[in-house]
């Protein structure tokens, strides 16, 4: 009996206490902390509803299915259409930027109370735990709060949920009552009222009332763009606007930054699987026809100014695509400078964990300049690598461009010399060589400044001994330029073997008939066997060069770190903790440009001849743009006419293939071309055409003309 009456009387004190507790808590908190539950627990309420009633249907669905399925069919349509397209406005982004601006700030002042509150117990001090309430309570309430008003977006809801809106609209009222009491207040008592509750809540309030705006309104601003059977176009016209162009040409700088411009697509590969029609266009100057346009401008200029040199396409490129690069640029410079913060404060840390102090809240700045940094380049980061995605589409879709409109125009002489094997080849192998170099373009002047970086931070270290550094750094570098000469000699010889195993397959594919009637597949089989054995030898030897090249640099880190410490040693300098872990720290962040050097050397090496073999084919002779004269309609009723026509597939022979061709052809006859193998029917047509050079003469045709030729 004595023992229920003491845990009666324990129990009946703790009420008392609890009760004690609540009651000196702020009428406004205490309604705050009651409104949050209460919604909360509607909120609960509402969900497990949902899930009963969602329950309840499914049985009922599936009893009806059994029922219906002796009887006829029944067939369900989807009235409304194909979802065609989401369009999430800005509004409902900045409401969900609120929504989490808001947890963030509760879950501040939650961390800063409970450590105060845990300080103040491990002092022996009296802590009234039941302070942390109001921004617990609202914590959770917000929580709940962002994560719903996330949930519409992926519901795909064009109205906020009703408690959802009730929700915003209490929590801006309690926050305006309370502005208006902390006021007061602080007008009165200065600083001392103020707390973690005070700024949390003047911090929250254009945020709430911007949720008390929207939730008047209630609209998401998420609109659901849908097809129906009268809504669906006939024909996808590209340049008339009907399928939707990608967010990343109309993106903000918020979205650029964090990438969200991908949200829409992600979001319906959330929900199914992407279709092809799913994907947006490019936007227009990032597609290949305004890419083309640019590079052509710029190669043609080049050629003009100076027609007796050879023009440079590396040039060329750099000049229609140099905006694209100095962006780029920015970000690697801005990467590579962030990310030297953490080796040279590092020191600085160390220092401070072992005591000393140099400013007041020293720790607090250094892990702020850590995570800015680490933040910084995480951003530069991406959007560096997004745009050496980008330059090198742009550079690839432009060159490929060239490439199929200069083969379209060769010139009989000239298209003897490259096949069409070989055409393909540069528009698959060099050009995407080419492209990929964007990689490595800023590699030739960040590795220099990476060194400068690193040996400075070595000789606030380790002093003196970063000379050593610095030689053991040039000697890695001087030992791979033999190597690199090898390696792009290697690479001219294998991609000139590459071309003539492609020229002699295509011309065994042309002449397969022949090739199988006179029973030589076992011998054309051998020799190209014997071509492939020889690119295969030029092969093993770029790629054993290059494996040689990794080696190496795969090793100088270790040896330029060995040859650090050996010479700091020798030297008699005494090495901190600080020091050592500063000097490491640099290692690893130079040891990646160390690393990728042979592949800069190789890629270089690649590169140079890609651009060779492609400005070579880009300068070869054309068709002549005078072969025929197009004439406009009703000038002449004549369709066709030759007048003392003579032409010849080599220019520099004395003998025309075709002399003296006269001819007039009127629209709509049919004029049938006869003569002996070898006669020159072929050449004829070609010369209609403008495919065989022109000597002399006049070909005039009338404007639209169409042949058709049997």
């Amino acid at each position: 009996m004595a023992a229920a009456f003491l845990l009666d009387n324990s129990i009946l004190q703790s009420k008392h206490a609890l009760f004690k507790a609540i009651q000196g808590l702020p009428i406004l908190e205490l309604a705050s902390i009651c409104i949050n539950l209460t919604l909360f627990m509607a909120f609960l309420f509402i969900i497990s509803a949902r899930k009963i009633f969602l329950c309840v249907g499914r049985i009922r669905y599936l009893k009806d299915d059994n029922n219906v399925a002796n009887s006829s069919p029944i067939r369900r349509t989807n009235v409304e259409g194909e979802i065609r397209d989401i369009v999430v406005a800005t509004g409902f982004n900045v409401c969900l930027l609120c929504c989490f601006y808001v947890l963030f700030l509760q879950f501040l002042a939650l961390g800063y109370d409970g450590v105060g509150l845990i300080r103040a117990a491990v002092n022996g001090k009296v802590v009234d735990w039941f302070t942390i309430c109001l921004p617990a309570a609202q914590g959770l309430a917000w929580f709940v709060l962002s994560f719903s008003a996330l949930h519409c977006k992926f519901k795909v809801s064009e109205k906020f949920p009703l408690l959802l809106r009730v929700w915003w609209f209490f929590s801006f009222l309690i926050c305006l009552c309370t502005l208006y009491v902390d006021g007061r207040i602080l007008l009165v008592e200065g600083s001392k009222h103020l707390s973690s509750h005070v700024v949390a809540n003047f911090a929250s309030t254009p945020a709430l009332a911007f949720l008390c705006f929207v939730a008047v309104r209630g609209v998401t601003g998420v609109q659901v763009l849908r097809n129906s059977d009268l809504q669906e176009p006939l024909l996808l016209d590209e340049d008339a606007g009907c399928l939707k162009v990608t967010p990343y040409s109309e993106a903000g700088l918020f979205s650029l930054a964090t990438l969200s411009w991908l949200n829409s697509l992600l979001s319906i590969g959330a929900k199914r699987p992407l279709e092809l029609k799913d994907i947006p266009l490019l936007a227009p100057k990032d597609r290949a026809k305004a890419n083309y346009r640019i590079l052509n401008v710029n190669w043609e200029k080049l050629k003009a100014e100076n027609p007796s040199r050879q023009p440079s396409l590396a040039w060329a490129i750099l000049r229609s695509f140099w905006k694209e690069a100095a962006c780029n640029a920015i970000f690697a410079l801005m990467n590579t400078l962030v990310s030297y913060v953490g080796p040279y404060m590092i020191s600085y840390f160390v220092e401070y964990l072992g005591g000393k102090e140099t400013f007041p809240h020293e720790g607090y700045v250094l892990a702020g300049i850590f995570f800015s940094a680490k933040l910084l380049e995480t951003l530069t980061t991406r959007q560096w690598y997004l745009g050496v995605d980008i330059l090198g589409m742009h550079v690839r879709s432009a060159l490929t461009a060239m490439v199929y409109r200069k083969g379209l125009r060769l010139s009989s002489l000239a298209r003897q010399s490259h096949t069409s094997g070989e055409i393909v080849n540069y528009m698959a192998v060099d050009v995407q060589r080419v492209g990929d170099y964007s990689w490595y373009l800023h590699d030739i002047w960040m590795l220099p400044l990476q060194i400068i970086l690193a040996l400075a931070i070595l000789y606030k270290n380790v002093g003196i001994a970063s000379v050593a550094t610095l030689l053991a750094t040039i000697i890695s570098i001087i030992v791979t330029v033999p190597l690199a000469k090898v390696q792009e000699d290697f690479q001219d010889k294998l991609m000139a073997a590459k071309d003539e195993r492609m020229r002699k397959t295509s011309e065994c594919l042309r002449n397969m008939r022949i090739l199988k009637l006179q029973a030589w597949e076992d011998r054309y089989r051998v020799k190209l066997e014997e071509m492939r054995g020889i690119e295969f030898k030029y092969l093993r030897k770029a790629l054993y060069s290059q494996a040689f090249i990794t080696f190496i640099f795969w090793g100088s880190p270790i040896f330029v770190s060995a040859v650090t410490f050996g010479t700091s040693v020798l030297l008699g300098d005494q090495l901190t903790a600080g020091g050592v872990l500063s000097a490491l720290a640099t290692f690893r962040i130079l040891q990646e440009p160390l690393r990728n050097f042979p592949d800069l050397v190789s890629m270089m090496a690649q590169t140079k001849v890609s651009l060779d073999r492609i400005s070579g084919f880009l300068q070869e002779e054309e068709l002549q743009e005078d072969a025929t004269i197009i004439l406009p309609r009703h000038m002449t009723n004549l369709a066709l006419e030759i007048k003392n026509g003579a032409f010849c597939w080599d220019p520099s022979s004395s003998r025309p293939t075709l002399s003296g061709i006269q001819m007039k052809v009127h629209g709509g006859m049919r004029v049938a071309v006869c003569g002996m193998v070898g006669s020159g029917k072929s050449s004829f047509l070609s010369c209609i055409l403008g495919e065989i050079p022109k000597i002399s003469g006049e070909v005039s045709q009338l404007c639209g003309l169409s042949f058709h030729i049997i």
